[in-house]
């Protein structure tokens, strides 16, 4: 089972979906899988999709290293995981993979939802950036699809440490209910999270709230609800690091 859930704020539509979908901050959904210009349906398609794959994407530096997590008993972060590491992981009992990078029409995709399709795993897409103040759809999708996702799950970013951080800020948050506060040691070096470069716009996010929503007693959803919260001005009020970009831009490149 697929289920695509992007950024945009729209009607929901379910369909043969592995839980019930009727949250609308969760935008469009679709059974059916977005194209992709590989196809694993010949040996010779599947081969050029693992050479793409182990090269343009970097995974020969992922065989050995996983960045991998339980941040809790339901709920694994991680870096982009390979197919037969999908498989490991629903030996141990995973039943959701959650993708956060989008890339519908890229090699890891298609390898990794014809893993999940094999496997009988549910596969979610939900696109979230690592460099952009995240939109009140998006902060209020995903505090949508922790309420309906089918545990244990497994979510991952290319890294696991700048998507997969801030992604796990809101499960912390919206599901086990720790403060921002609390919830904010998931954007950590600890997971790899650099916060002195560009990706730091995920920290300043939620500094922004502990300076000016906290204090007036608002709920990080009532802030991010009210007039106060604006991604654009905050992006352009964020000012990363010199050397925090080079790390993250040119030496870690960074997704």
């Amino acid at each position: 089972m697929t289920l695509g859930v992007g950024p945009s704020h729209g009607e929901v539509k379910a369909a043969r979906l592995p839980f019930r979908a009727s949250a609308a901050y969760l935008g469009l959904m679709s059974a059916e899988p977005p194209p992709n210009r590989f196809d694993l349906a010949s040996p010779a398609g599947r081969l050029r999709t693992y050479l793409d794959y182990l090269w343009n994407d970097h995974a020969y530096l992922r065989l050995g290293f996983s960045n991998a997590h339980w941040i809790s008993d339901e709920l694994l972060r991680m870096n982009q995981p390979w197919p037969h590491q999908i498989a490991t992981w629903k030996a141990r009992g995973i039943r959701t993979v959650v993708n956060l990078r989008g890339g519908f029409d890229a090699s890891f995709h298609a390898l990794e939802r014809d893993a999940c399709e094999r496997l009988g795993l549910n596969f979610v897409n939900f696109t979230i950036t690592s460099r952009e103040v995240p939109s009140r759809e998006r902060v209020l999708g995903a505090r949508a699809l922790f309420e309906q996702l089918e545990y244990p799950a497994l979510m991952h970013c290319k890294s696991g440490a700048d998507r997969a951080g801030i992604m796990s800020v809101f499960y912390m948050h919206f599901r086990k209910g720790l403060s921002i506060r609390e919830a904010l040691e998931q954007l950590s070096l600890r997971y790899l999270h650099i916060r002195h470069g560009k990706t730091g716009v995920l920290d300043y996010t939620f500094a922004r709230y502990l300076d000016e929503g906290e204090p007036k007693g608002l709920s990080f959803v009532e802030w991010v609800e009210s007039p106060a919260y604006d991604p654009v001005a905050f992006k352009a009020d964020f000012r990363a690091d010199m050397w925090g970009n080079a790390l993250t831009e040119r030496i870690l490149r960074r997704e």
